[in-house]
Parts: structure tokens; C-alpha cells; sequence
């Protein structure tokens, strides 16, 4: 922290000077070779004429109060009066700054949900086959994902997740598992090597996982799901909905995951669909009306989620091409 030294006199600068004997004293000529993060302390009057936009907590006489609600509209972080300046003025310039963190940390968020966004995986030429996504947080960052990408030049994995919980902690552990792509070569194996990780470094979180592996030289998909919902929608012009059901446990509670293997077959015309919870909210009744409500409008290639959510909605979708 530095403080700056008043470029007019102030008749209480000697006690000013006794508490802040520990800080880094600067002019204000100085203050172009100062760390622009560091927290400042000077005179209300030097804040307003300088003009400068560092983190800064002003000082001001008790019959200024304009100034000071001057200070306050430029940013200023707190404001002290001369003739009362606290006793102890370490611990609260300890909490100013904890909080000027915290709020830095808040207006990066569209930063980092711009990162998050270019983590998702880029479009891929498949012959025969489309992938098609959506993607949109309740907030900035997300806590659903999705990924694919090629096996070798005759299977492509992918899959979709759900984090538990909300906030930071969750979207961080999509870029963890963005970290796994190209890593897993089949369904069970990818979920076998996250559940690993999620147990050993003991994250407190678990994690819902539904993932297929296309077979192209054949047209079927093997499927897995890890305890997600809701499950697999596999569309086929012509006939019901077919649900891909699973009883086997999330990724992250125990290191004995029982994983259960669907095949199907995906004829010209069919769509597989995975998508996370959030996808139910726009809906009305129980689980299962939510579910057929959905069925019914991705059947019909009318669903539309709304604009501002309550939860992250993430959807992946792998169709067969006439």
C-alpha cells in the first residue's frame, strides 16, 4: 500500500504520518513509478485534481463532504475523515482490499466466460453425420459440457456432463475435463479415467456423464450413462422415442463405477440427444411431464430455450444425414 503524501497542508498530516509510518509514502509526482494495483491512501482534493483510476481510499475534512461524495462516484474505495482517522487503520485497509479482490475477481467473470467458451470443442467434418450444439449458462460460467472428437479415422467419442453445484468451483472442472480431450478412446474408459481423478484428488463434487462412441463403419452408437439425467433421447422418423435408461452411479462417489453399455443403431434420418437438466426448466409439472414436454418439442425440432435461466442448459445432438 502506499500513501501519498498531501500536496496541501492538512493540520492533522503529524498523526496521519504516526499510523501510516509502515506504509510506502510517495508525491504525487511519483506516482507513474507505482504499482497500479497496490492500494492507495491520499488527500480527497489530490484523488479528484489527479485524476488517477488506482484502487484508493481518500481522506477528506469533516466539512467536505461533497468532495467526498465526488470521490465516491470516481471509485473510490472508502473514506476517512483527518480529525478521526481510525486507531487501528491496518485491519480495515486489510478488509477494503479483500473486498476490492473479490470484486476484480467478479468483473473478470465475462473474461473467463469468454475462455470457457473457446474451450468448447471446434466443428468436425464427419461423413454422413452433424453434430449440433447448444450451449448457454445461467450466468457467466457454466457447470454443463460437451465434447467429441475422432478416435481414429473410424470412431468419434463424445459426450455431454453435468457438474454438480453452481458458481466458479463447477465451471472450473469443465476446463479440467476439456483438459481430457483426445485422452479416452472409448465411453467407459473416458468415464473410468475421470471417475479416477474426481476420487484420488478427493474434489468434493460429482459429475453426471452421458458418452457415446459413433461407429462409422457400421452406423451404431454405444452408449453410457453415468447416473445423468435426463437420459439419451434416440429419435427414429417413424417410431417412439426411444430412452436410453441407466442405473449406474455419477463419476466422483465411489472408485467401483459399474458402467452399462446400450448399443443402437442409427439409421439415415435418426438423432441421438444429450442434454443437461436445465433443458427441463422451461417446462411445467413433475420430472417426468418436464421430460415428455422436451421429447415432444426435439421431436418436432421446436425447442427453444428462454432467454435468461434458472440453470445451465447444455444440449448435444448427433444426426445422420440423408
Amino acid at each position: 500500500m502506499y500513501f501519498i503524501y498531501p500536496s496541501k497542508v492538512r493540520p492533522h498530516l503529524d498523526r496521519a504520518l504516526a499510523l501510516f509510518a509502515d506504509l510506502e509514502w510517495v508525491k504525487l509526482s511519483q506516482l507513474q513509478q507505482c504499482d497500479p494495483y497496490r492500494i492507495y491512501i491520499a488527500d480527497v482534493h489530490d484523488f479528484l485534481w489527479k485524476d488517477w483510476a488506482c484502487p484508493t481510499v481518500v481522506i477528506a475534512n469533516a466539512d467536505e463532504g461533497h468532495e467526498l461524495s465526488q470521490a465516491w462516484q470516481k471509485g473510490a474505495l472508502a473514506g476517512w475523515i483527518w480529525e478521526d482517522l481510525p486507531k487501528q487503520p491496518f485491519q480495515l485497509l486489510q478488509e477494503i482490499e479483500a473486498q476490492y479482490k473479490r470484486h476484480q475477481d467478479s468483473r473478470d467473470l465475462p473474461a473467463a466466460a469468454s475462455l470457457q467458451q473457446c474451450l468448447l470443442p471446434h466443428a468436425i467434418d464427419i461423413p454422413h453425420y452433424q453434430f449440433q450444439s447448444l450451449f448457454q449458462p445461467s450466468a457467466y460460467l457454466s457447470g454443463d459440457w460437451y465434447d467429441y472428437w475422432w478416435v481414429d479415422d473410424q470412431h468419434i467419442l463424445f459426450y455431454l456432463a453435468d457438474v454438480s453445484g453452481h458458481g466458479v468451483t463447477s465451471s472450473l472442472l469443465t476446463s479440467w475435463m476439456a483438459a481430457f480431450h483426445q485422452r479416452a478412446s472409448s465411453p467407459q474408459q473416458l468415464i473410468h479415467k475421470l471417475n479416477h481423478m474426481l476420487i484420488h484428488e478427493n474434489i468434493e463434487k460429482h459429475i453426471t456423464m452421458i458418452a457415446g462412441l459413433l461407429h462409422l463403419k457400421t452406423n451404431t452408437v454405444t452408449c453410457c450413462n453415468a447416473g445423468h439425467f435426463p437420459p439419451a433421447i434416440h429419435l427414429v422418423e417413424g417410431q417412439d422415442a426411444k430412452i436410453l435408461t441407466a442405473n449406474s452411479l455419477p463419476l466422483g462417489l465411489t472408485e467401483d463405477l459399474d458402467i452399462e453399455e446400450v448399443t443402437l443403431a442409427m439409421p439415415v434420418g435418426s438423432r441421438l440427444i444429450l442434454c443437461s437438466d436445465g433443458a427441463l426448466e422451461p417446462y411445467k409439472g413433475g420430472l417426468n411431464e418436464q421430460f415428455q414436454q422436451l421429447i415432444y418439442e426435439l421431436a418436432q425440432q421446436q425447442f427453444h430455450p428462454p432467454q435468461h435461466v434458472n440453470d445451465d442448459i447444455a444440449l448435444l445432438s448427433l444426426e445422420r444425414m440423408p
